[in-house]
Formats: structure tokens, sequence, C-alpha cells
């Protein structure tokens, strides 16, 4: 283990496990010294925002729906711009996403993308030697030094000239970090993400005529965006760099937080640069929210998508709002693979285009994309489809006003055997993966992240909670849920083979997949009782 001390408090230490190699050598005492820093100023007022969430979460499981905040209609009401965008955050009209391990940070700062957002949350299994190894592959790509020989195939990886521009998502709020203690308790995930991000990349990034760019995840509040700022501010003070050398993007992701959005983008006017539809989270914060709500039970996942009233009132408020503010509106995840079938692969192709169409004609910025595959497909969409580098023109002030009984509307469709099933099965294989050390996974020709099996998990809570009915006239019980599990695990371990079976955790996956899915009380996130089969 690694101690240090601090001449202010002898007695009180940073403690995490032996650090070797490059790690050692970028993780110094002056990183380790920020990162006390940090989370003593910032780790109190965390807990109490997060005890705030707590407080408005109780209050809509009582019966209160989620609504616009009176008390805030000044901010919304008034005038006011954040701060201008830096030249390279103006044309990001399409991102990839993926887990920070080298091979994939290479292949994606070489797609014919505008942007890559490299993910330590929703496509990371959060292992200790995954969080540090992703650290430095980030270094090495911020100095164009990164290359990758795969040891089984020997085929060499290396950056290409003008990769895509870097952006880095730390964990969400929520997700501690249990290897580094500081004071003697595990520090939060996000800020562990950011600090080192930040130290060991902001002098290379200024020098390269950039910034420091983040993605920040799940926040539901406007004083969640507060305390970010003022981490920012603190950490730009920290090192004597001028106001918004930081800049974020966030993820609208949670139900409550599309309701703060103006409030949102005011806390953290000097430090934001656009808001995300994250919409795969946004479903699952959907059930998670209203889970005490009969009335608003979501039919089958495969069914709820951007075409819902809800989820198309969502993406058209969040475009009005970002522009209305100066900031940019990024679409959501489009997460096929392509396929190598030419006929199945024109099925995928066509259903990404349309997706993409919406978003544009929404007024939509730029969007993601999960696989290189689809670089192509979605750049006729968002390159050559916009006359621009971006749609900050496009205000939609002819647009009826969004109410919140349009972004609570239920959505129309069946509860059927066979989504259930599915559900059942991509959960199973994802959550194995994730425990096994892998947070990005295709599973049936789509690339899953921990949002995917969050949805599929709670969709089956929230129906045994209700005691919905499937297609086939079964109710769902936890006795169903079980026996459903069981020949559905059955499937997966013949489609996987015994080998795959043993060497990915698949027994341990299964039980937890159970015990969180029969819970009387819903748990929060998969991702924390997940952590604690972690090494």
């Amino acid at each position: 283990m690694t101690h240090l001390n601090h001449d202010n408090a002898p007695h009180a230490a940073l403690t995490m496990p032996s650090l070797d190699g490059v790690a050692q050598q970028l993780i110094d005492a002056q990183a380790q010294q920020f990162l006390v820093e940090l989370v003593r100023r910032f780790r109190p007022q965390l807990e109490h925002v997060l005890k705030l969430r707590a407080q408005r979460q109780a209050k809509i499981d009582q019966g209160t729906l989620p609504d616009f905040d009176p008390t805030t209609k000044n901010i919304r009401e008034s005038e006011w711009r954040i701060a201008d965008l830096p030249k390279d955050l103006t044309k990001r009209r399409l991102e990839i996403t993926g887990p920070v391990d080298r091979k994939m940070v290479i292949n994606a700062l070489n797609a014919n993308v505008d942007c890559y957002m490299a993910d330590f949350e929703d496509s990371q299994s959060p292992t200790w030697d995954g969080v540090l190894q992703g650290q430095v592959n980030l270094y090495d790509a911020n100095r164009c030094e990164l290359e990758y020989t795969d040891p089984a195939s020997g085929k060499h990886y290396q950056l290409k000239p003008n990769p895509a521009l870097l952006i880095a998502r730390v964990r969400g709020l929520h997700l501690p970090e249990k290897h580094v203690l500081v004071d003697g308790d595990p520090i939060p995930g996000g800020l562990f993400d950011f600090a080192l991000y930040f130290y060991l990349n902001y002098q290379q990034r200024i020098a390269n005529g950039t910034g420091v760019y983040y993605y920040v995840p799940k926040l539901e509040h406007s004083d969640e965006a507060k305390w970010w700022a003022d981490v920012f501010t603190f950490t730009e003070d920290y090192f004597k760099q001028p106001r918004g050398t930081i800049r974020a993007t966030i993820l609208i992701e949670t139900l409550p937080a599309v309701f703060q959005m103006h409030e949102i983008l005011h806390a953290m006017r000097e430090h934001i640069a656009a808001l995300n539809c994250g919409r795969w989270d946004y479903i699952f914060s959907y059930i998670k929210t209203l889970k005490n709500h009969a009335d608003r039970v979501l039919p089958d996942r495969q069914v709820v998508t951007m075409s819902q009233p809800f989820l198309n009132a969502y993406s058209r408020l969040l475009v009005k709002t970002c522009h209305r503010r100066g900031a940019l509106a990024m679409g959501g995840m489009a997460a096929f693979i392509p396929s190598k079938d030419p006929q199945e692969n024109a099925t995928i192709l066509a259903k990404v285009k349309a997706d993409k169409e919406l978003e544009r004609d929404n007024g939509h910025d730029g969007t993601w994309i999960a696989h290189p595959g689809l670089a192509d497909t979605v750049r006729e969409v968002f390159v050559d489809g916009l006359p621009g580098d971006n749609q900050s023109h496009i205000l939609r002030e002819a647009d009826a006003p969004i109410t919140a009984h349009d972004l609570l509307e239920p959505s129309q469709g069946q509860r059927t055997e066979q989504g259930m099933r599915t559900n059942i099965r991509v959960a199973l294989q994802y959550i194995a993966a994730w425990i096994s050390g892998k947070g990005c996974v295709p599973i049936y020709g789509l690339m899953e992240d921990a949002a995917t099996a969050e949805i599929s998990r709670t969709s089956i809570w929230q129906w045994i909670k209700h005691g919905k009915t499937l297609d086939n006239g079964n109710v769902v019980t936890k006795q169903l849920f079980r026996d459903y599990l069981q020949q559905e695990a059955a499937v997966v371990r013949k489609e996987v083979g015994e080998q795959r079976w043993a060497d990915e955790n698949f027994a341990k996956a299964t039980q937890l997949l159970e015990d969180i899915t029969t819970a009387d009380e819903l748990v929060e996130f998969l991702t924390l009782p997940g952590y604690q089969l972690l090494n």
C-alpha cells in the first residue's frame, strides 16, 4: 500500500494499492497531494447534495411527480448565456464512445469522427488495473505516443495524424473508488478520474492549443452541477489556469435533470459546453424515478424508442434550452454493430439513418455512435446533411411549450414474454462481462453498456412490483422471474459454451441478477453491488 502523509494532518493519509511501472511515475506525490486536497474540500459537500437527491426521490416515491422548480423560474425566464465556446468544441457532429483500453482508444481516435468520448463510466468496468491503465492510455494519447500490438494476432495499432478530439467521461457521483482512501474512507470515483486526468494532461493539452474537456454523467439537479463547477474552479485556481480551461458536457440522462436544464447550464455557465441526450440511461431513470407510480410502467424496452412522445419531447426541449443559452445540444447513442451479412447490414444502417435524421431534424448539433463501422452512414446525416459546424441557429421558438405532462407521458406498447426473456439474457450476459472486467460488450448485434442492463432488470422489477401481465396472460411475479431466469440462463450457457460460462463468472452474475431483481426495494444501480465483486 502507498501512504502519503501531510504536514497539516500528520496522522491522516491517502492510501491506495502499491503502484508500479508507468502508473508509479505518473501518479507522483504532487498528483496524490492534489487528490487529497480535492477530496477533503469537496467530499463533505458531495455527501450533502446526495442526501438532497435522496430527499427529492422520497417525495416522488410518496406520490409527487417531477416538475419544474417554481423557485428558479427567474433563471428559466431571464436572458443570459453560457461562456463562449472554444473553437474546437463548436464542431461535434459525430462522436464515438467507448472504454479506455488501449486498442479501443486507438481505434476510436482514428475513426472517421469529430470527437471520442473516452469512458471511465458506463462502458468501463472499474477494475483497479483497468482504471489505472486507462489513465496511462489517455496520457499517451494526448501526446500522440499511443500504440499497441495485439498479443494474439500480432497486429500493430497506432494513432494516425489528426486524431479525433478527446473528451474524458468520469464516473457518476454515486460511485466510489474503493481502492483509494483519504482519511480512512473511500473517495468518490468521479473525483479520482477527474483529478488524475487533469493533472496528467492539462499542460500537454494547453500546449496543443486546446483545453481539458469532460463528460459528466447522471446529474439530477443544479446543486450537483454547482458542485462540479466549484471543483472545476478550484482546480483551475490550484494550477493557476484561466477560467474556462475546463469545459464539460453534461449528460441529461436522468428524469429529474430534464426539469433542471436551464438551472444546470446556469450553475456551470463558465465551464459548460453542451448538454447530451443520454437516452438509454434516461429510460432507466424514468423507470427508477417513477418506480412507485403504477400508471407510468414502461412496456418492452424494444418499443421505447425516440418516437415515444416522452422521449421526443425530451429531445426537443434539450435542443431549445441549449440553443437559447449558447450551448450545443448533442444527440444520443446508436448502439448497433454492423453485420457481415449484406442484407441484414442494410436493415441496420437504415434504422440508424432514420434515428439520426430524427435527431438532426429536431435540431441536435451532433450525435453518438458506439462502432466505427457506423461512421460513414451517420456522417451522411450529421455532416453532409448539415450546412455548418452545428445547428445552434435552430431555436425552436415556434414550438408549443413542453410541459411536465409531455415529459412524463406514459408509453404505449405491450409487455411480452419474449421481451422479458430477452431482458434476462441481455442483463445476465452484461453483468457477467462487467464483473469479469469488461464494460462494453457486443450482445445480439448491439454494443451494450451498463444502461441496457439497468433498463432490463429495473423493467422486470417494476413489472413484479405492480403485478403487470404479459401478453401470454402470466402475471409477472418473483417466482415467474426466477423460472424464466433459470430457463434463459440455460439458453445463454449453451450459446456461450462451458469454458466462457466458467471464465466469465456467469454463476455469480446469475445470482446477482436474481438478488437485485427480486429485492423488495429497488437497488439503485447494479454497479454498486457489482463493484464489490471486482478486484
